[in-house]
């Protein structure tokens, strides 16, 4: 729990800063007084007063922050000031004021991406473990070992590649095309599956597992490396260095039929034959009961000896400083592309709503990605600013691009919109927003 409150903390903390920072430094630039910037909402744990007058702060709620300018319909201001009021600035300028929070978070997104291709982008080669029948992949001529390169025209080098294409089609009919290189050949070959409004309003949890492949592991000989004290390995006299023989009298090949076997049988006895030097033992193994994404399963509380992959399928690409920065525009473009993508189908009905999350659920990935390490954890920052500058850019009234609508009329119509009018706008867009933090919350408690 510490971490995960850390790691939304730090994570939230930069992105929130930086989107206020761009609002701020282009006021700044169009000659407007900022009166506070603020990091966070409610009551203040720390205040500086800048040379300008500026009070900086940091504040006791982490879900937001804001920059307060100087503006007339606050409240009257000195005839001397008044050149520096947001609201006496040309429509242009209040534009461009508005607009540089979002922008300066896509500007983030692609500092984090090429700090991550400059650290060396390391992944594991798309080549395919299974294919499940009646399902998307089980309709092309793909089978175990071959790796894929392209789906619906888009080279994919990695799993994460495959999952941001196989995102991209939730919700589409038609025939697609897929490219893969055979096991044992260099030679790319074409195939083609079928979709029809594929995964429509539903909330998928793993888009590869959906798509009916499972990805190439190598295999794990059913060796004991820990036994954890308390467990119910513990309890049954395994030891380290353990061999599995069998279960219940069938032979177990592998580590992952020995999970399966444990994790179907909760609170169930199997009879268990190990190996231990030139002996045999038979040993009776009672896994615990444990909820897992709302499944009883059973755990032994042992874990395996670790095995290393192929080194031909363990790509790594660092980039220059230069080009990494090209790599950071390419993959932000794309996040922003699945993004922009992703509300429209959610709009459409083809997504689910119970795919949004919130604070929790946030709190949780910042935390596993973390856990996975540097890379892991910018790519997930730089992703949720990708996402911060796309939400704040939907044109509803509270947010930046409600205020970019207002004013983009004003440029057009020459006059601003009425303050009735935008009034109205405002609560609406409240009653919205908060209407999908709760929905958004509902679903992270439905998830625990």
């Amino acid at each position: 729990m510490i971490q995960s409150i850390l790691s939304i903390l730090i994570a939230l903390g930069v992105l929130i800063t930086f989107h206020e920072f761009g609002h701020y430094w282009v006021a700044r630039r169009c000659g407007v007084k900022v009166l506070r910037f603020s990091v966070g909402f409610g009551k203040p744990i720390y205040t500086y007063y800048g040379k300008t007058g500026t009070e900086y702060t940091l504040a006791l709620i982490p879900l937001g922050g804001y920059v307060k300018m100087l503006d007339s319909r606050e409240g009257e201001i000195p005839e001397a000031l008044k050149s520096q009021a947001f609201n006496y600035k040309t429509v242009w300028q209040r534009i461009a004021i508005v607009a540089a929070g979002p922008v300066a978070n896509f500007i983030l997104a692609v500092f984090l991406y090429a700090v991550v291709g400059m650290l060396g982008v390391q992944h594991l080669a798309p080549k395919m473990g299974s294919i499940q029948e009646n399902s998307p992949a089980a309709q092309t001529s793909m089978s175990k070992h071959d790796e894929i390169v392209q789906i619906d025209g888009r080279s994919v080098e990695s799993w994460e590649d495959i999952n941001f294409v196989l995102a991209d089609l939730i919700g589409k009919s038609g025939q697609f095309q897929i490219r893969y290189i055979p096991d044992g050949s260099n030679v790319p070959e074409a195939t083609s599956f079928t979709l029809d409004r594929w995964l429509a309003n539903k909330e998928p949890n793993n888009l590869i597992e959906e798509f009916g492949v499972t990805p190439w592991v190598p295999a794990i000989a059913p060796i004991i490396d820990q036994v954890f004290d308390g467990g119910a390995a513990m309890s049954a006299g395994f030891m380290h260095g353990d061999t599995v023989h069998s279960i219940n009298g069938e032979l177990v090949s592998d580590w992952r039929s020995f999970v399966r076997w444990v994790q179907s049988n909760p609170n169930r006895p199997l009879e268990v034959e190990v190996e231990r030097g030139a002996n045999i033992f038979s040993l009776t193994l009672v896994p615990e009961e444990k909820e897992v994404n709302g499944k009883r399963v059973g755990i032994a509380g042992i874990s395996v000896k670790s095995v290393e992959y192929d080194p031909s399928l363990i790509r790594e690409t660092k980039y220059g400083f230069f080009s990494s920065f090209a790599y950071g525009l390419q993959q932000t473009w794309t996040m922003v592309s699945l993004t922009v993508s992703s509300i429209g189908k959610m709009l459409q009905g083809l997504i689910s709503i119970d795919n949004l999350s919130g604070p929790i659920t946030i709190a949780k990935v910042a935390s596993a990605s973390a856990d996975s390490g540097l890379q892991s954890f910018l790519k997930f920052m730089a992703y949720l600013s990708v996402s911060l500058g796309v939400l704040n850019l939907l044109p509803i009234p509270m947010l930046d691009g409600g205020h970019l609508l207002f004013f983009s009329i004003e440029a057009l119509r020459k006059k601003p919109v009425s303050e009735r009018v935008q009034g109205f706008a405002y609560r609406i867009g409240a009653s919205l927003l908060f209407a999908l933090m709760a929905v958004a919350m509902f679903n992270d408690l439905a998830r625990l």
